[in-house]
């Protein structure tokens, strides 16, 4: 039998947990708390090359990494990011290729290696799961779930999504998944089930008392919606003879020899709005199985389509990530992808927002080079990426500086008429502002934001969220002839 391993890697390694009866529940961001900041993405199924919502999740969590850095620079980061490299999804995929699974998933999983580095992501661990350590530390997970007679051996009939690897209750049964649109298929298998049902009152608990667990709210009473009704028994293995490409249960390892690293539980979790049940029921019961700490917050992003239809292989309507950033470069990528679809609330659709709002979105060295005093940007900007508003922070930074840009078209300061002390304000604030700016956009455009504190001379040391005060008179002068970006008139 083989376990499909649906609980994500813990840092490193995960130790043997005492049983307890008190129940721990944790709220959203904790200034307070110095271990290292710990946020994470899904770990990414390589059965095909990456696409676009792949390198959004990569970017929105990116820039909480970034974030997080700025407002704390005392504070270690810990980015983990990777692919999940097992079940019945890869088996299948390699097959079709001629290829074996592990090299397979070796040659896909370069590529999301390869996209992380190419839009700049700042992690600091890559994992897959075909690693020795992720193996024991599903094999430890299942034992002790089994030492507490959380898992059984029974019959199960039901309708199998291989490519969300995971079974659909009768309540969710159509011919594609109500949830993500997957085909599924009639199965009938003698397999392993964990207890979910008895975790149903605990993760209902959990979140009626914690409103902010997930973001956007939607989503928090989505998850609510699914615990409205009894939680059926999850299958947790596949037969042998059905998947070969999985994880032995049952493989015996000495977890006292292993360590957990400092930063567990995540401060955060980034995953897609489809696997919110995996990340917000599955993975939570788990852990308080286990007497584990739980993920303080999760983040259900929306996703993207291309006009109003999913992307799909078979449509051929998938939007090539790589090709993308060689086009139009890593930073104006990165803040179109925050700009437009960093709300989290609705489906963005990428055809129709390149083409109506490219030239705005992305016209950012005209933005740039506006002024403003922004007394009070920072502390707005630093308030909504701590509640998860992406597209909000970036939003305030771009419509205060529309706002200057209507004030210098006022002042004129180019015009001989002009009187010479309006000018040197203008100067001092231009500068000043810039200054800010380039601080606060770190987060979304990190090689321009560089770009631009590098022409003002700005040291490294001096580039963190509490050197952004509004302080006119710190810069006296910057570089002539830095462009930051190239006009760009055509869509993605």
């Amino acid at each position: 039998m083989l376990l499909r391993p649906c609980v994500r890697r813990v840092c490193h390694e995960l130790p043997r947990p005492t049983l307890r009866s008190n129940t721990r529940f944790y709220s959203s961001f904790s200034r307070g708390d110095d271990k290292p900041y710990y946020l994470t993405t899904p770990i990414f199924y390589p059965n095909s090359v990456p696409h676009i919502g792949h390198l959004y999740t990569l970017v929105t969590t990116d820039i909480l990494a970034r974030h997080a850095r700025l407002s704390r620079p005392d504070r270690t980061v810990s980015f983990l990011t990777g692919t999940d490299e097992h079940g019945l999804k890869i088996q299948r995929a390699a097959e079709a290729q001629n290829s074996k699974p592990l090299e397979f998933c070796d040659r896909i999983s370069d590529r999301f290696r390869v996209l992380a580095g190419k839009v700049d992501a700042s992690y600091t661990r890559f994992i897959r799961t075909s690693e020795n350590d992720h193996h024991y530390a599903v094999q430890h997970v299942w034992r002790e779930l089994d030492s507490k007679g959380l898992i059984y051996k029974g019959s199960h009939k039901g309708w199998y999504s291989i490519s969300d690897e995971c079974f659909y209750t009768d309540n969710q049964e159509v011919v594609v998944s109500k949830e993500t649109g997957s085909v599924v298929e009639w199965t009938e298998e003698e397999n392993y089930k964990f207890r979910l049902s008895n975790f149903r009152d605990f993760l209902l608990a959990r979140y009626q008392s914690d409103p902010h667990a997930i973001h956007p709210p939607q989503q928090h009473a989505n998850v609510l919606d699914m615990l409205s009704v009894p939680l059926e028994d999850l299958s947790v293995s596949r037969p042998r003879h059905r998947l070969h490409w999985g994880i032995a249960s049952g493989y015996p390892w000495n977890v006292e020899k292993e360590r957990i690293e400092s930063c567990w539980p995540p401060d955060l979790q980034v995953v897609g709005k489809d696997i919110v049940r995996f990340h917000a029921i599955y993975f939570p019961a788990m852990l308080q199985a286990l007497d584990l700490p739980h993920p303080k917050r999760l983040l259900a992003h929306s996703h993207w389509t291309v006009n109003r239809r999913k992307m799909s292989k078979s449509i051929g309507n998938v939007v090539d990530p790589f090709q993308t950033i060689d086009e139009l470069g890593a930073d104006p990528v990165r803040y179109y992808l925050a700009r437009i679809g960093g709300r989290f609330k609705d489906d963005v659709d990428f055809q129709s927002c390149s083409r109506e709002t490219l030239e705005q979105s992305t016209d950012v060295e005209k933005l740039i080079e506006v002024v403003d005093p922004l007394k009070s940007l920072a502390a707005v900007v630093d308030n909504h990426l701590e509640e998860l508003r992406i597209g909000e922070a970036l939003e305030a930074i771009i419509s205060q500086l529309k706002a200057a840009n209507a004030m210098m078209n006022a002042t004129e300061p180019w015009a001989k008429d002009t009187p010479q002390a309006l000018i040197g304000e203008v100067y001092t604030l231009s500068l000043e502002t810039l200054r800010v700016c380039g601080i606060l956009l770190q987060p979304f455009i990190p090689a321009k934001a560089r770009m631009l504190l590098d022409a003002m001379s700005i040291s490294p040391s001096e580039r963190s969220l509490q050197h952004a005060r509004y302080l006119p008179g710190t810069v006296s002068s910057a570089r002539p002839g830095v462009k930051l970006f190239s006009r760009m008139r055509y869509a993605i």
